[in-house]
């Protein structure tokens, strides 16, 4: 269990979650990476899918970030990443083109102002637009604008996609393999349809990144911004302020905390478009880091053992907080967040169309069958070994 999330109220495993959903239909693909449905149009070679996510508490960052500078760039990026973790998992089905999208915007009109909302409102419109400029098309339907201030103490935004699709583009992860090879894109750095340096973070692990980072002056200043639950020890225990340089960087720590979560749509439409077939299987390395993957599959054991090198903001978790390294791979995506499985054979295909836009992309590890029959991931860094 990760002690540094599960101490701040948030489970890496969602252990609790698995086991209350275990008796639910699994859909009509069951290793899908997400839970695919009927054809709500009754046509038997159509299925469909719908998805809900958000940005988590990565928006009580950027409140934080508003309320020290009036900046509202960070609000105005928090709706690319309530888009980018709903349309990034329903890439892993194969879904590229033909989106809907409703959001739900729950706020504490007393601290969050009209300016606010507008600012991630525009960030939706604007990243859907450069979105369809890759063909990637996705129609915003509207969506909700709550004032919850008994219930939500700052800002939360959440989308729901669905899309409609062939059953025979689907991707389904149940048919990754033993001899497979895992091809993983970097999280960080900047991709030709980024406006800036990405320092990989995505929108997992927030809870712990801000806590462990953050001075804890910010826990006086902004009590709304964490829950009172939480141990005073836990609370904004590192030692940065919103103003300082990411060692490494030329970025401040806030602003590298909130990179825009990236999305790998051009890429992976790219692929699809191409090599199809040649896709067993694709995960998003969110909720569970580097051990995502022992979700699907049956008796498969991952094994990652060419990692990319930890990037800074990864790194200045570590060396500057109570965290252990095992627990930072089931935390965090560590420098990769979407990893594709295929022969080795069709790797460099994945490798260099990923570079055609810009993102570093390498293979990262491989598959073997199991002894026992079930899923394990194995992870290498350097001299140690971590296994989940």
């Amino acid at each position: 269990m990760s002690e540094a999330y599960l101490s701040r109220g948030v489970s890496a495993t969602k252990d609790e979650v698995h086991s209350a959903i275990s008796k639910q239909d699994k859909g009509e693909f069951a290793g899908a990476f997400c839970k695919i449905i009927p054809d709500p149009c009754g046509d038997p070679d159509y299925c469909a899918a719908m998805h809900a996510d958000g940005a988590g508490t990565k928006s009580s960052l950027a409140y934080i970030k508003y309320k020290e500078t009036g900046d509202l760039t960070a609000l105005y990026n928090i709706a690319q990443d309530s888009v980018v973790m709903n349309l990034d998992d329903l890439l892993c089905i194969g879904a590229t083109d033909g989106f809907v999208l409703s959001n739900t915007i729950g706020r504490n009109a007393h601290r969050v102002d009209g300016k606010a909302i507008k600012a991630v409102i525009d960030g939706y419109t604007d990243f859907c637009e450069m979105l369809r400029s890759h063909g990637v098309g996705i129609t915003m339907s509207g969506g909700e604008t709550a004032d919850v201030g008994d219930l939500v103490s700052t800002l939360i935004v959440d989308s729901t996609f669905f899309v409609r699709m062939k059953r025979s583009d689907v991707i389904d992860c149940d048919n990754i393999k033993a001899g497979d090879v895992i091809v993983g894109f970097a999280s960080y750095g900047q991709a030709s349809y980024e406006k800036a340096y990405n320092a990989g973070m995505g929108s997992n692990g927030l809870t712990a990144a801000r806590h462990l980072m953050l001075s804890h002056d910010y826990a006086a200043k902004y009590p709304e911004t964490y829950s009172n639950t939480i141990d005073d020890s836990k609370v904004y225990c590192g030692n940065y302020k919103v103003d300082d340089i990411l060692p490494g960087t030329d970025v401040t720590v806030v602003d590298a905390i909130l990179s825009p979560t990236r999305t790998y749509a051009p890429i992976i439409r790219e692929i699809l478009a191409n090599r199809r077939s040649a896709v067993h299987g694709m995960i998003h390395c969110t909720g569970g880091g580097q051990a995502k993957c022992k979700n699907f599959g049956s008796g498969i054991h991952y094994i990652k053992n060419n990692l990319f090198e930890i990037p800074p903001l990864f790194a200045a978790i570590f060396e500057n907080a109570d965290i252990s390294e095992a627990e930072m791979y089931q935390v965090f995506n560590m420098g990769h967040r979407m990893e594709l499985y295929c022969s080795k054979d069709d790797a460099a295909y994945m490798i260099e169309t990923a570079k055609k836009y810009n993102v570093d992309a390498r293979i990262v590890g491989y598959t073997e069958a199991s002894t026992d029959g079930k899923n394990h991931v194995t992870v290498i860094s350097g001299d140690k070994k971590f296994e989940y």
